[in-house]
């Protein structure tokens, strides 16, 4: 028996009270809404239970977190935005073409210093920039295998590949930012080598019939012909995934001709050892300044095409192990 005083108490779950009765209920983070099938049970006869489910429910269609950020595919753009960021952030690029750099105007203005306290020489004077973009391509090399290799150390490259599934536009972006990078920094310091031993030497070397187009093979022309060789480090990087083993390898390339035919004495070898004098890349690159190991070698801007197509073959064989295995 109750008094009029006493109440009920309620049965099942009470609604909650206050304020914030309406407010809506939050998703997680990370949650997919669910939408029911109807209200819960227990509050299907309550006002307050069938309002909040209809505001929950939005009308029959619950809503999750939608981002403000556009969603869309990666094209090449994005891939070169991405590679130049990497380039200029790395401290290899700084410390390889920053030695390059040092090598190439420090021997140039040795050489030209040395040139003019001996007086007059037959020597053209384009040539006298060869002995210090023969060491400073080197440095050219190196930042061109570390731009393949150094993500295949620290497993960067598993997020490149995942934010560009395109193994192909991955390659081409890191060969375009790479070659543009390695050209520009060669071409002006090879200009700036240019004007310094002309300004020095202008009056102690013969010209030796040089005209513009010399200068320019010997500055732009020898500039490309140093990116390439870095290029090519680059897709011998792709092949290898190993810094030390593909920089080994392309210094291989550039000094092991030479070694060999210097023991190559017998006369059988002969023909073997002037076609490694004549087509190592010392001697293609003396050629570029018409100061080649010999006049059968190629000069002019024959040494140019040469390793522009060894560079094609050996990315084209990069693209294909790029696409082809895993990472």
């Amino acid at each position: 028996m109750t008094t009029p005083n006493q109440q009920q108490a309620p049965q099942g779950p009470v609604p909650p009270q206050g304020p914030h009765a309406n407010a809506p209920q939050q998703t997680p983070y990370g949650q997919q809404p669910t939408a029911h099938a109807g209200p819960p049970q227990q509050w299907q006869g309550g006002a307050y239970g069938q309002g909040q489910y209809q505001h929950q429910r939005g009308h029959g269609q619950l809503y999750g977190y939608a981002s403000p950020i556009p969603v869309r595919q990666a094209n090449l753009s994005d891939a070169l935005a991405s590679e130049w960021t990497k380039i200029k952030s790395v401290r290899s690029t700084m410390w390889t073409l920053g030695v390059m750099v040092a090598l190439v105007l420090g021997i140039g203005l040795l050489v030209a210093v040395a040139v003019s306290s001996q007086g007059e020489t037959p020597t053209p004077l384009p040539s006298f920039g060869f002995f210090g973009v023969l060491l400073g391509s080197m440095c050219v090399i190196t930042l061109g295998a570390l731009t393949m290799t150094s993500e295949y150390g620290t497993g960067m490259i598993r997020t490149t590949l995942t934010a560009c599934p395109s193994r192909g536009r991955v390659l081409a972006a890191k060969g375009m930012v790479f070659f543009a990078v390695a050209f520009v920094i060669t071409a002006v310091a090879t200009v700036l080598v240019a004007l310094i031993q002309s300004a020095l030497l202008s009056s102690n070397a013969a010209d030796g019939g040089a005209t513009g187009g010399d200068w320019v093979r010997a500055t732009i022309g020898v500039s490309l012909y140093v990116a390439t060789l870095g290029l090519l480090a680059m897709a011998v990087g792709t092949l290898l995934r190993h810094s030390a083993g593909a920089v080994t390898v392309m210094l291989g390339v550039v000094l092991l001709p030479l070694v060999l035919g210097l023991f190559m004495v017998s006369e059988s070898l002969q023909k073997v050892r002037e076609f490694l004098f004549l087509y190592s890349i010392p001697s293609q690159l003396g050629g570029m300044y018409g100061a080649g190991m010999g006049d059968d070698g190629p000069t002019g801007w024959t040494p140019l095409w040469i390793m522009l197509g060894l560079t094609a073959v050996v990315m084209a064989g990069a693209y294909a192990a790029l696409s082809k295995r895993d990472v």
